[in-house]
């Protein structure tokens, strides 16, 4: 399953920098606007320790962890959705992603440039999710433009669609979000044609800097208003010091710890970043181990034992006749797979079997 979040925010606000602190690839991140034009593509893994712990279970040669791609696209500016700064070009960079990461910046520093003059991360997000907006009543106009012939000869689709259009100018005049509406699963087939910006799901991340003028750490008001505005919509976040996570990116384990202990961060903010983006998404992963590999499947939360098998092989969902299930928790306790059985562990599975985040199983067909 392939699946990819687009990083967008203003000009220097640190996406490309998180982008580098992401997937230890090296895109250029200096002080000024649109140093990003080309949008750059990276592979990262889903961070989970239980992948480590099933290997050495099964002696496993190697280890391949669940993947998420990052997409680093340029700055974006007021008036974007008019083909401001390269707008249009970056605006369908983002069309093609599943979700958003949109970064903003709670730290002031005089000596990085900020576009808008000024540190103030909400009217940030106002400006991006404006432009966002407009370019989506772009497309719903065009759409209702085009659809009246239908309309008119008594399609049922297309009078529900002209509904939904409807409802959809409204909320954006109103400067509301496409994905701030409830629309039912019939509704949502008939939008997912018009492919909308702001029907994708956001994760807001909150850019700070180690050592500088956090604004979370000031008590000040420009973030109590912002996180009044995340408590209100429900939106998820994260905050990240972005430039420390770049340094840290050629170290691992324990001299990373330490090292990010030095530099005066204690939590990995990226990895938390990946997995909030994961979740985001309504992802989720199952286990398979033996010696040759581990690994992780990504699948929707939800998803029955024949349908997660199709992440392995598209055979799997028509084939199945039944599958062995044990919690990977369950598995690390005994230690073994026979000791798992022994102790009533291992389960044997059907049809009908709603796949858990963090099963280990072994189909059969």
């Amino acid at each position: 399953m392939s699946l990819s979040i687009g990083i967008v925010g203003l000009p220097n606000v640190g996406k490309s920098t998180l982008f580098n602190a992401l997937t230890k690839k090296q895109v250029p991140a200096d002080n000024y606007p649109f140093c990003t034009i080309d949008p750059s593509v990276g592979v990262v893994p889903v961070p989970d320790v239980r992948l480590e712990q099933l290997a050495k279970i099964s002696g496993s040669k190697k280890i391949l962890p669940a993947i998420i791609d990052f997409v680093d696209i340029a700055g974006l500016v007021k008036g974007a959705s008019e083909g401001q700064g390269l707008g249009n070009q970056f605006l369908s960079h983002i069309r093609e992603t599943d979700a958003i990461a949109e970064v903003v910046r709670i730290y002031e520093n005089s000596d990085l440039i900020h576009v808008e003059g000024t540190v103030d991360p909400l009217r940030d997000i106002e400006i991006i999710n404006m432009e966002l907006i407009l370019a989506d009543m772009n497309t719903v106009e065009k759409r209702s433009q085009t659809i009246g012939r239908d309309v008119k000869r008594g399609d049922k689709d297309a009078i529900k669609l002209q509904g939904i259009l409807e409802q959809l100018k409204k909320a954006f005049d109103e400067g509301k979000l496409a994905n701030l509406i409830s629309f039912d699963e019939e509704e949502m087939k008939l939008i997912r044609d018009l492919h909308l910006i702001t029907m994708k799901p956001i994760l807001y991340v909150l850019n700070k800097q180690s050592g500088g003028k956090n604004l979370d750490e000031m008590n000040d008001d420009r973030f109590k208003n912002l996180i009044k505005y995340f408590n209100e919509h429900k939106f998820h976040y994260v905050v990240v010091d972005a430039k420390i996570e770049d340094e840290l990116k050629e170290f691992e384990g324990v001299e990373r710890d330490e090292m990010r202990a030095e530099l005066g961060a204690h939590d990995s903010g990226v990895d938390g970043l990946i997995k909030a983006g994961y979740d985001l998404l309504g992802l989720e992963t199952y286990l398979t181990t033996g010696p040759e590999e581990t690994r992780a499947w990504t699948i929707k939360n939800g998803s029955t034992a024949p349908v997660a098998g199709q992440a392995i092989h598209t055979d799997f969902k028509d084939k199945f006749i039944r599958a062995e299930v044990v919690a990977c928790e369950d598995l690390v306790k005994v230690g073994s797979f026979a000791e798992a059985k022994a102790k009533g562990l291992l389960r044997t599975e059907g049809k009908e079997y709603i796949v858990q985040d963090g099963d280990v199983i072994e189909f059969k067909i």
